[in-house]
């Protein structure tokens, strides 16, 4: 059994449902500290994350993720128990094993080989684990972030393990990701009786024509790097229940996914001005979850698709499709951000797996991207 499994199952089998580490951060300090990292714990409430780093000197490449996992549903439900990792033709099941506990044990044992073979590496490495990733994500990486930019400790590259492959290991990198704006919409009529509609407003009639023409929208038309801007209403709520009842007020819930194209302000002003047209009595609060980047070409780019292509032979394709990640606190200050690591297509769900193969091979990969980037081109792998 590779070193990665072992640490992926060590991992995997602590309950570490968010904001809960669940111990996992201990397990990966104590790997760290063994070969040399300075580690730094940071708890902010409920939540658990540590910074550590190995050198001081640029450039300093940080690996970025989470132990966090989401919540398992209904054990009954799974093939084996979520978080008693088990084994089956050279796949590991279990919560968290691609959603990332699987990138992490690759990420500690890419460090340590590329250590023992390299002591004295010029640049630095670091470490900016959080327990707040798949949760609301305002006591992890962002505040972590912050305590780096006020004493200035800028992170040159970062790898975020984040699972972003869909076919195979490394085959699409991600090295950007959309803005994602939400927006909550309440609408007022006045309530009444159904039989009486000229004593009411209602405020769902009001609203309809408004909510229609947002629907119908182009944002923008995207561009070489990112698809158009999508706009979507994820909830309407309105009414008592009460099939008799005119309701009072309309709570609407929608979100924007977008592009470099558009900004938040711009996407803001044209809804208030779409909405206005309508004369309606409203009220929409904003919630930024965050901004769009991306990392178009340069040095961590290149060091991860020849990392990939060495370790497998194929060229990794550049993406920025998908939700957010926690790379989006990270880009704004200046950081070269990518993000690999394994296959997406069981993560969130019963049943979640990872390769065994694809986790060595991930290992081996972030190593030599190590390598890429600290060291002179006649000791790289």
């Amino acid at each position: 059994m590779s070193e990665t499994l072992k640490l992926a199952m060590d991992l995997v089998s602590r309950k570490s449902v968010t904001p809960e580490d669940a111990g996992c951060q201990a397990l990966m300090i104590q790997r760290l500290a063994a070969i040399g990292f300075q580690i730094e714990k940071l708890r902010f409430e409920d939540v658990d994350n540590f910074w550590a780093r190995r050198g001081t000197q640029a450039p300093l490449i940080a690996f970025a993720g989470h132990t966090d996992v989401v919540p398992s549903g209904p054990a009954s439900d799974w093939k084996y128990p979520p978080f008693e990792p088990s084994l089956e033709d050279d796949v590991l099941y279990g919560r968290g094993a691609a959603d990332m506990k699987g990138s992490l044990a690759a990420m500690v044992v890419a460090c340590e080989a590329f250590v023992r073979n390299h002591p004295e590496h010029p640049g630095s490495i670091g470490f900016l684990i959080t327990s707040d990733e798949e949760g609301p994500s305002i006591n992890g990486t962002v505040k972590v972030v912050d305590v780096l930019e006020k004493r200035n400790e800028k992170i040159d590259y970062c790898l975020v393990g984040e699972p972003s492959s869909t076919e195979q290991i490394g085959d699409v990198v991600k090295n950007g990701r959309r803005g994602s704006l939400n927006g909550k919409l309440t609408v007022q009529g006045v309530q009444g009786h159904v039989a009486y509609p000229h004593l009411a407003k209602n405020p769902v009639h009001l609203a309809a024509p408004a909510l229609a023409a947002l629907c119908q929208q182009s944002w923008d038309e995207g561009n070489a790097f990112f698809p158009p801007t999508t706009f979507q209403i994820s909830n309407i709520h309105s009414g008592t229940g009460a099939t008799n009842v005119i309701p009072g007020d309309l709570e609407v819930l929608l979100n924007f996914r977008y592009s470099t194209e558009s900004t938040q302000q711009q996407l803001q002003s044209r809804v208030h001005e779409i909405l206005d047209k309508y004369d309606l009595d409203y009220q929409i609060d904003w919630t930024l979850s965050g901004q769009p980047f991306l990392t178009a070409s340069g040095e961590l780019v290149s060091a991860v698709q020849t990392a990939v292509k060495k370790v497998k032979g194929y060229e990794a394709t550049l993406s920025t499709a998908g939700g957010t990640s926690d790379g989006r606190f990270i880009a704004p200050t200046g950081a070269q951000v990518v993000e690999l690591g394994p296959l997406n297509a069981t993560i969130h769900k019963v049943n979640e797996c990872v390769n065994i193969n694809d986790l060595d091979s991930l290992s081996r990969m972030y190593e030599i991207m190590l390598g890429e980037l600290l060291l002179p081109p006649q000791k790289q792998n």
